[in-house]
């Protein structure tokens, strides 16, 4: 059978999204939201804020990630929250999952879809707090009993031998990180990947350690504008080299462009995790993904637990402008889905949509109110978009995400299905006979595949899946072991908000990228509107990456901004940042020093 045969069409219209289950499990959701479970972290008071009598009004703008930790804040504050969202089945944003149209028989759920696969590592420190304090039936620890841990990752080669990487924290981490101990450790994990020359693992390794010693100064002045290729010298290594440390490390980890990318952002998540790896600063296991499609593990959950705080929901509501009068916000002007406009009001407005909407909704009165809102016009997106592929067969290539390194559309991907405990996936799901979802993410949309030469954004969906689906197949088939098959292969859904092959491709849900020396356009949550906030992974947090991690952060510091504002009694969010090796503290400080003097880092030798 050809390559390319065995698909059957996949649709790419509207989608719609049913609550969990049926409305007995949803009122048991609501009676847990009552009574947190045991574990789960006490609610802020909620004795609501008032001003005259009459409760602070919030309106919440966008129900992503962002959005919807700000309103759960809020509301737990006692705050009156209304959300309002422009998709009608788009709460949770970029995070959801969301119903395959038309592929539900026998009384089953649809198919789960999604924009792409969730990644939820263990040296996320924000969100893990919301997820134990959303109520989920059963589970002590709320939605976060939900996440479970792989126990690896593959990179696939074409041609080449492909590689087993366990992903766990080591079981002795060293007692104490001194650079030589730090040496060892990072050496003895990047060498599991494999043929590397000696010579240029030992320099990524000391290139890793110039940047756990470099003082936070030396991070922005100099690291943010070095893009991290030439940090690593990426055009000066071997192909291994590039492929593997340079460039999969880069997508795996940090879902960005090594080529491009900021050292900044990438080494500092990449810090982050090779902390969890060794034990450090991390609340659970580096890879963690969720037990169900992410509507039902979570969004759903959190959305009826919100309700039941009293937070209004206006979906299928897009916010169109902001009108300012007096200095302040006093109206945001939505459409609702017939085109038909108003104004909606309240004391305080979040603007909690990602970044290339917000600022559409930023009108010349608004940015000369707030000339630094000027400055987001520098930050850039791009297109990193999922596709699931439904299998009659059930297909655990690896337990846990895959890499296809040679790929031209840099495609990673997950097989679910082995991850959702208590599920049986021809039981719940589609027309019967689906045993598996795959779940792909296309990160490079601008470069020719390997079927048509034609970039992703020049092929239809079908051709989009057909190439995909060939891109996998060429390295996981490559070792005379078919590990994906033609005749398994169900259908396929490809990301809604992303329409290819016409003259004007458009992606309606783009990620936020990383270029040299964006940091310095990214805004605080704090804007010089008085009754106006920013969150969203474009706010400036030191995750400094487009992540739910990123959006969860800059919710709560835009929560803390609007409690400054109002000198609210309530207690502030926590927002607990990156976690640090204090055994390296004197290593910074000398360094910040170094750098006063003109001096690079002491262990930078170029």
């Amino acid at each position: 059978m050809d390559d390319t045969d065995g698909i059957r069409t996949g649709s790419t219209g509207s989608t719609r999204r049913s609550f969990m289950g049926s409305a007995a499990a949803i009122a048991a959701t609501a009676a847990a939201a009552s009574t947190l479970g045991s574990g789960q972290a006490a609610a802020a008071p909620t004795t609501a804020p008032k001003t005259g009598g009459a409760t602070r009004t919030v309106a919440v703008l966008g129900g992503g990630v962002a959005g919807l930790t700000a309103a759960h804040e809020l509301a737990e504050r006692g705050f009156q929250v209304t959300v309002y969202e422009k998709k009608a089945l788009g709460l949770g944003g970029k995070a959801r999952s969301m119903d395959v149209p038309d592929s539900a028989r026998g009384g089953r759920k649809p198919l789960p879809g999604e924009h792409g696969f969730r990644f939820i590592p263990g040296w996320y420190r924000n969100l893990p707090d919301t997820l134990r304090r959303i109520p989920f039936p059963g589970n002590a620890d709320g939605c976060h009993d939900n996440l479970v841990s792989s126990s690896e990752e593959l990179f696939v080669r074409i041609g080449h031998e492909d590689l087993r990487i366990p992903m766990h924290s080591v079981t002795a981490p060293p007692a104490v990180l001194t650079p030589d101990e730090l040496r060892r450790a990072l050496t003895g994990f990047f060498d599991a990947f494999g043929n590397i020359p000696a010579t240029e693992l030992a320099y990524f390794v000391e290139r890793m350690l110039v940047w756990f010693t470099s003082c936070e100064k030396r991070r922005i002045d100099q690291w943010e504008r070095t893009p991290w290729w030439d940090f690593i010298r990426g055009a000066q290594m071997s192909p291994n080299y590039q492929r593997l440390l340079a460039i999969g490390i880069t997508r795996n980890i940090v879902a960005t462009k090594a080529e491009v990318a900021s050292t900044r952002t990438v080494a500092n998540c990449l810090e982050a995790f090779l902390l969890n790896v060794l034990g450090r600063g991390s609340e659970g296991e580096p890879d963690r993904v969720l037990n169900a499609p992410t509507n039902e593990a979570w969004i759903d959950p959190w959305v009826t637990y919100l309700r039941s705080l009293g937070v209004t929901f206006r979906t299928g509501w897009a916010v169109r402008d902001l009108r300012l009068a007096g200095g302040r916000i006093d109206g945001a002007v939505v459409e609702d889905a017939t085109g038909a406009r108003q104004t909606v009001t309240a004391d305080h407005f979040v603007s909690a949509m990602p970044v290339e909407h917000a600022r559409t909704t930023w009108n010349a009165q608004v940015r000369a109110a707030d000339p630094r809102l000027a400055r987001c016009d520098a930050l850039r997106t791009d297109w990193m978009t999922g596709i699931q592929f439904y299998l009659t067969e059930p297909t655990p290539v690896v337990h846990g995400h895959i890499n296809h390194i040679d790929s031209p559309w840099a495609v990673t991907s997950i097989g679910q299905a082995q991850f959702w405990a208590g599920r049986d996936f021809r039981a719940d799901y589609g027309d019967g006979s689906v045993a598996d979802c795959f779940s792909a993410d296309v990160s490079e949309w601008d470069k020719p595949g390997i079927l048509y030469g034609k970039t992703a954004k020049q092929c239809t969906p079908e051709e989009v899946a057909r190439e995909v689906w060939a891109q996998m197949k060429a390295g996981l088939n490559d070792t005379g072991r078919t590990v994906l098959r033609d005749s398994t292969l169900h259908s396929w859904f490809l990301d809604p908000a992303v329409r290819t092959g016409g003259p004007r491709p458009e992606n309606d849900e783009q990620l936020l990228i990383h270029p040299v020396g964006t940091w310095f356009d990214r805004p605080e949550a704090r804007t010089a509107i008085p009754n106006l906030f920013l969150c969203g992974d474009y706010v400036a947090t030191d995750i400094d990456l487009a992540t739910m991690e990123g959006a969860n952060a800059s919710a709560r510091l835009a929560v803390n901004a609007l409690l400054d504002e109002v000198g609210s009694r309530a207690e502030r969010c926590a927002v607990t940042s990156l976690y640090r090796a204090p055994e390296l503290e004197l290593f910074r400080k000398n360094d910040e020093l170094r750098l006063a003097l003109g001096l690079r880092n002491a262990l930078d030798f170029g």
